[in-house]
């Protein structure tokens, strides 16, 4: 008779960062692999292109039925699948529901799980916690940015939005360059900067001078690395947060996993525009409708729109995993300005997820739960 147990592991927030999901450094050089599969083909994630970010349901303005929810900011549920190859070789989805109301119950404003399944049979192998598993790969992404294209020696580090997305981006890009000293922080919120310094402190006491700015000019200027992280309601492109080229030093870096505006004129002639995969763009200028900069805040989505209205080119924006493959250089100019763009894919999520669950085993850690013994329907 054949085996029919079905066991899979779960794993809590605690037992997740005993796994090491908190490992910036190995989440970096995760994310680098993910690229290099992503550009060989390994991979694959929804949608017809195989390359969507996800399905997401969302909710209308009114509605009859009194138990529906209603539109909200950030009130959507969002199923993200995806396969990828190499040595992870994993199938798995995240899930979650977010409403900015969350915030007023003392939770986040998404709260996300993984499933990781096994490819030839769907079975679940493990079902784990993946709020800072998800974080901790959106800062790591920027990492691989930082890596590649921000000065060796830069030191200044400006950030637009300093709340989770930028503590770990801020935390990538420390863990790739070591002699960073200054941090200039742009916050809407008092209680977001403080939260940003209590963090700064504890976890980099390296950091000799942190800033706090009433402009994003000030957070801009003089730095060499800027994250912007702002969570914006999308609609009105006039309200993204918004960089004038006057206030750039040459050489910057931008890391943009959330809304950012720059001018037209410098983004189509004088940034070099990068995007984490190109594919994921197009697939949001299909699937969204024109100006898809209007639902997706993110710069790259931006050029889309542009490449759509012949003011681009498709040449003009270059691929991540271009250049770690080495297909496209590192530098096109000295002291280029690269605008980063970080959409967040699946894939990501399966990497980061595999690892620390393979770490888990390894370790002992987590439950083990049981499906069933012999399925009652087969």
């Amino acid at each position: 008779m054949p085996d029919t147990n079905i066991d899979f592991l779960f794993l809590n927030e605690e037992d997740m960062i005993k796994a090491g999901v908190k490992d910036m450094g190995k989440c970096v050089d995760v994310m680098e692999e993910v690229f290099r599969l992503l550009k060989i083909g390994d991979y694959r994630m929804g949608g017809p292109n195989g390359n969507s970010h996800g399905v997401m349901m969302e909710f209308p303005e009114e509605s009859e039925f009194p138990n529906m929810p209603v539109h909200g900011p950030d009130r959507r549920f969002m199923a993200m699948p995806a396969y990828l190859g190499g040595k992870y070789d994993m199938i798995g989805m995240k899930w979650y529901g977010s409403n900015v109301e969350n915030k007023e119950k003392g939770l986040p404003r998404s709260i996300l799980m993984l499933t990781l399944n096994d490819k030839d049979t769907g079975a679940p192998i493990a079902y784990m916690s993946a709020n800072i598993l998800s974080a901790y790969r959106t800062g790591a992404v920027p990492g691989v940015g930082v890596k590649y294209f921000a000065k060796e020696d830069a030191e200044v580090i400006g950030v637009v939005g300093p709340g989770v997305m930028a503590k770990t981006t801020f935390a990538a890009a420390l863990a790739v360059r070591d002699k960073v000293n200054k941090v200039k922080i742009k916050g809407r919120s008092q209680g977001s900067i403080n939260s940003f310094i209590e963090y700064v402190e504890e976890e980099f006491p390296q950091i000799e001078n942190i800033e706090v700015v009433d402009e994003i000019k000030v957070a801009v200027e003089g730095s060499d690395i800027v994250i912007i992280a702002t969570s914006t309601t999308t609609g009105d492109i006039s309200k993204y947060p918004y960089v004038k080229e006057d206030w750039i030093d040459p050489g910057t870096v931008f890391c943009c996993p959330a809304s950012a505006r720059f001018d037209e004129d410098f983004v189509i002639n004088r940034a070099r525009n990068i995007a984490d995969n190109i594919h994921l763009y197009e697939a949001w200028a299909e699937e969204m409708p024109y100006p898809a900069y209007e639902t997706i805040p993110i710069p790259a989505v931006n050029c889309m729109d542009l490449i759509n209205d012949g003011k681009m080119g498709k040449d003009q924006v270059d691929d991540l995993g271009d250049i770690i493959m080495g297909d496209t250089p590192k530098k096109r100019e000295e002291d280029e300005i690269v605008i980063f763009s970080v959409g967040g894919m699946p894939i990501e999520d399966v990497a980061w997820g595999t690892t620390v669950y393979r770490n888990a085993v390894k370790k002992g850690i987590g439950k083990k739960l049981n499906l069933w013994g012999k399925p009652f329907l087969a």
